[in-house]
């Protein structure tokens, strides 16, 4: 059986429902309830529909390219790391995604489902989860449902955007996001040196 809250804070970190919220409410701006509504179920659905591809197809795609499992995470947890400073040091996620929404219209897609929901980072994190190798298909199953429960969540602090934007504001968002990034860190160095010990057989 998986770790659940492990696999549940690894993947609220990538997704980051609460820096979801700033970007919700720029794309949905003088938008009616009905709207922002069918916005945020459609971009929770298409997020789900992207990071289940991954999850089913992504150890695949490495198996007909002939790149071991384990330089995947050597590289995946690189990139994860690289990602999580970007969260940490540079600008937030919410201040970087906002300047998406302009010039698109197609929001509940770009930038909600992605970038912002289903993140590279997400992606990566969905395989690197759901390995073959070191999980089973119950222990995949139970991670992808782990993975539903934080896009549900993110789908409710949608829905309650206003609310909460309200509360913690923009710099709280930002602050939190930040926070996300140092346990993305976490993650993407668990990831990188159990990459290294396979690889090397340590």
């Amino acid at each position: 059986m998986i770790d659940i809250f492990a696999t549940f804070i690894a993947f609220f970190a990538v997704v980051d429902p609460i820096g979801t919220i700033p970007v919700f409410i720029a794309a949905t701006r003088q938008i009616d309830d009905k709207l922002k509504l069918r916005i945020a179920i459609n971009a929770t659905i298409a997020a789900a529909g992207i990071l289940l591809f991954f999850i089913l197809a992504g150890e695949f795609i490495l198996t007909v390219m002939s790149i071991p499992l384990s330089a995947f995470q050597i590289s995946g947890g690189i990139v994860l790391f690289i990602f999580s400073l970007t969260m940490i040091f540079g600008e937030s996620k919410p201040d970087e995604e906002i300047r998406l929404v302009t010039d698109h219209h197609e929001r509940a897609i770009f930038p909600l489902a992605v970038p912002s929901i289903a993140s590279p980072g997400a992606m990566l994190t969905a395989v690197l989860l759901t390995e073959n190798a070191r999980f089973s298909f119950i222990e995949q199953a139970q991670t992808f449902i782990v993975l539903l429960t934080v896009l549900f969540i993110t789908f409710i602090m949608m829905i309650l955007a206003g609310k909460i934007n309200k509360i913690i504001g923009l710099s709280g968002a930002t602050v939190i996001s930040r926070v996300m990034g140092l346990i993305l860190a976490s993650v993407a160095m668990t990831n990188l040196l159990s990459g290294i010990e396979t690889y090397f057989g340590i």
